[in-house]
């Protein structure tokens, strides 16, 4: 697939660019041997709900102004009509996350090199999936990207945690010249793809239908989170059909089988039987992945071969479902993938962040109306 905006030489050209703001900010607490203020910011960045211009180190004061700001062509009914999406699919769409643009991360055989050398995996998977999740709802519930919002406040934050973490990396001696720059644009932009893109594709696959104008608003709000954390406007195209081709442009680059994207996806697997109670879905976690990302990207990270309909038979009994002739499948796996992400989504309000980090938050209303027990009521 070949497109004159983002040819190879462009994109490759891109993996050699990162984020001067944010990279800036995080060199300035270096260079004034602020390196103990910088630690204490990454503890605070993630334990506290927020954080006042008086607490930060002057460097990072100009970061947090500049970088709140929304772009000139964020448009807000757009936003708000894409988290209503959300607010109707959010079990699914948090499938969609860990059964899709996770593993499809996870088979960018460069920019997967990141994470292997920051993860101690269970337990950085763990955290992972949980603050990852908590960014979703963050920026997907009615107000996260109004100004001081959530979703604003959790862009902001891991922006200014992948410098960081750009930072250290380059200083390890570890990282190798061919990978581009740790954390790069064109990674950058893959990765927020797979929120996007990736995502609404995997919730038409979940049997969740929607129109152009949902699949547009939803890709939109992902698109001015994409600004808010430093991606490149020329990698932020207006249309979602624009956005479709270029999250196969990128893929079609990026993708490929390495050891240490399989070692993470088996992580994931393994991570998922575990938060998940009970034995319901036991082998459910893998299907669905394979399903989602399809066979191909399936075989770069090691899935376990699977076939979907004998995974379906467990829990449909279980639960009383029966397929009749008429059954079309796909009215099934929503089904089913809805509850399994409610499952989902309780686990992790269960194990929560870990810590002191606070607790998993997901708005009362969402949570009532995705019928997601609160920890409280899982006891």
């Amino acid at each position: 697939m070949t497109d004159e905006r983002w040819t190879n030489e462009f994109l490759d050209a891109m993996r050699e660019q990162c984020d001067p703001p944010a990279d800036e900010a995080v060199r300035s607490l270096f260079a004034q041997g602020m390196v103990g203020s910088a630690n204490e910011l990454m503890k605070q960045l993630v334990a506290q709900e927020t954080v006042t211009a008086e607490q930060l180190p002057v460097p990072l004061r100009g970061y947090f102004e500049q970088s709140a700001k929304l772009p000139s062509w964020a448009d807000k009914d757009l936003i708000r009509e894409g988290q209503a999406v959300f607010s109707r699919c959010g079990p699914l769409s948090v499938v969609a996350l860990v059964c899709a643009s996770l593993p499809t991360c996870y088979a960018g055989a460069e920019g997967v090199q990141v994470l292997h050398m920051t993860a101690r995996l269970q337990t950085d998977t763990q955290r992972r999936i949980v603050e990852t999740a908590q960014m979703v709802v963050d920026v997907m519930s009615p107000g996260g990207l109004e100004h001081d919002g959530w979703g604003i406040r959790d862009a902001q934050k891991v922006r200014l945690m992948h410098a960081a973490v750009r930072h250290l990396i380059l200083q390890s001696g570890r990282w190798k010249a061919e990978w581009g720059q740790p954390i790069n644009q064109e990674d950058m932009a893959g990765t927020l793809v797979t929120f996007s893109v990736v995502t609404i594709r995997a919730l038409v696959k979940l049997g969740y239908t929607l129109s152009a104008r949902e699949a547009q608003a939803y890709y939109h709000a992902w698109r001015v989170v994409g600004y808010v954390m430093g991606v490149d406007e020329r990698l932020l195209p207006e249309s979602f059909e624009d956005g479709e081709r270029l999250t196969d442009i990128i893929l079609g680059r990026v993708l490929h089988a390495c050891p240490e994207g399989q070692v993470m996806t088996k992580a994931l697997i393994e991570l998922l039987e575990h938060i998940i109670p009970g034995n319901l879905f036991d082998g459910l976690s893998s299907t669905l992945i394979r399903y989602l990302v399809g066979d191909k990207t399936a075989e770069l990270i090691a899935v376990p071969p699977s076939d979907w309909t004998r995974a379906l038979v467990k829990p449909l009994k279980l639960l009383g479902w029966v397929m009749d002739e008429g059954d079309e499948q796909n009215i099934v796996a929503e089904k089913l993938s809805e509850l399994f992400g409610r499952k989902l989504l309780e686990g992790i309000v269960w194990v929560g962040r870990g810590g002191e980090r606070p607790p998993f938050r997901i708005p009362d209303t969402l949570r009532e109306t995705w019928k997601v027990r609160s920890r409280e009521q899982q006891l």
